[in-house]
């Protein structure tokens, strides 16, 4: 019966001829019902984020279920033509974020509905709601024992800490060994993550008679997990890329006496400039430059007004620290990295007129300078960053 006419009026209209609209009610069955059902997930997920879900470690545990869902939909010519009407966003032809899949033989209705990871229908008797595909199982197993660490600020200094520490070769990656090595405090890269272990609970034995402890592990991802110490093991072990980050250690970097047999390695030198750039003179007391050399320190500035490292002037040698085996360069981008947030950012024009910055100028007290020597001896130096501020080196909060 068309919508807005009586029966009397379909009557009436049939004697005279006119045809009656009647509009069609399609019928689905139960499985494509569920299949548009699960797909209308995704669709719903593409409005919020404005893009299709995607594959990756980094992503919730739900993009990536529909990400392997949009995958097997691709895949099934049923399904694509059974969705086309529903797909306004063009996610069936996307492929961009598509992990390659086979296409299936035929399957059938609880295959196919386990396949797309949506509600299979079963009996009552059972409380098994839904079968996921065996990408989705993999995918949530992966993730589902982590959760976001509300206050990641506390620890996202220490990832990038390590980071710097990495790059300058004060820290190295090793090939993971065994679970002694997993204490608070610790660093490891798990499935291309850095791991940090923020806190280890007290020792158990577990069924099996084999010790065991509850970690607090914080992810740079910003995820976190209160996984057993085993865990993060079989992780490791697992991961053919898995990896433990060392301790950073500066090693012998000075000695009161040479060794027989051993060499000058090189001097620290700092120095203060004689420039009348009204930046330096305002503040000549604590701009200092600091780097390493092999040479003689006279023989490093000479000539020092005619080069821009030195800012077109001469300078005075304030302080010196020889050293004996050890990498120069090392330890100049240690330095470096340590006075970093007190870096000069000045410019001059060198003697062909074209601007320089110079990179090896810190707004810092020299008993800064020396205090930072100090913990580089006795290697506690990675344990601090300098706080322009209060002018000082300050403890680093773990």
């Amino acid at each position: 019966m068309a919508k807005g006419f009586t029966e009397d009026d379909d009557a009436l209209l049939a004697e005279l001829g006119v045809e009656v609209e009647v509009k069609k009610q399609l019928s689905r069955t139960p499985r494509e019902e569920r299949i548009i059902a699960g797909f209308e997930e995704i669709l719903q997920f593409a409005k919020e984020h404005g893009r299709p879900p995607q594959h990756g470690e980094d992503r919730e545990i739900f993009e990536r279920l529909y990400a392997v869902r949009l995958d097997r939909i691709r895949d099934l010519q049923e399904c694509r033509d059974l969705l086309a009407p529903l797909d306004q966003q063009g996610l069936l032809a996307d492929t961009s974020s598509a992990l390659p899949a086979s296409e299936p033989d035929d399957l059938d209705d609880d295959a196919l509905l386990a396949e797309l990871g949506v509600e299979v229908a079963i009996s009552p008797l059972t409380e098994l709601k839904h079968v996921r595909s065996t990408a989705e199982k993999k995918a949530a197993d992966e993730v589902a024992n982590r959760e976001k660490c509300e206050d990641f600020a506390t620890f996202k200094p220490l990832f990038e800490q390590v980071q710097k520490e990495l790059d300058t070769g004060l820290r190295e990656t090793r090939p993971f060994e065994m679970k002694a090595e997993i204490e608070k405090g610790r660093f490891f890269i798990v499935s291309g993550q850095k791991a940090y272990v923020a806190d280890k609970g007290e020792t158990i034995t577990n069924e099996q008679g084999r010790t065991d402890a509850r970690l607090r592990v914080i992810f740079d991802n910003g995820t976190e997990s209160n996984m057993l110490m085993r865990s993060l093991q079989r992780a490791l072990n697992k991961d053919d890329a898995g990896r433990r980050i060392t301790d950073p250690s500066a090693g012998p970097l000075f000695s009161d006496q040479t060794l027989d047999g051993d060499e000058a390695s090189g001097i620290i030198y700092v120095l203060r400039s004689k420039s009348d750039h009204p930046l330096v003179t305002a503040n000549r007391e604590l701009v200092h430059k600091i780097g390493v050399t092999n040479m003689s320190v006279d023989k490093r500035i000479a000539g020092a007004h005619l080069q821009p490292t030195f800012l077109m002037a001469n300078v005075e040698v304030v302080a010196t620290y020889e050293l004996y085996n050890i990498n120069r360069s090392k330890l100049e981008n240690l330095i470096h990295r340590i006075f970093e947030p007190a870096r000069l950012e000045i410019e001059i024009m060198d003697r062909f007129g074209r601007p320089v910055v110079p990179r090896e100028w810190f707004l810092v007290p020299l008993f800064a300078i020396n205090d930072a020597v100090d913990k580089i001896r006795d290697g506690t130096i990675t344990s601090y960053r300098y706080d322009p501020h209060a002018a000082a080196l300050k403890p680093i909060l773990r």
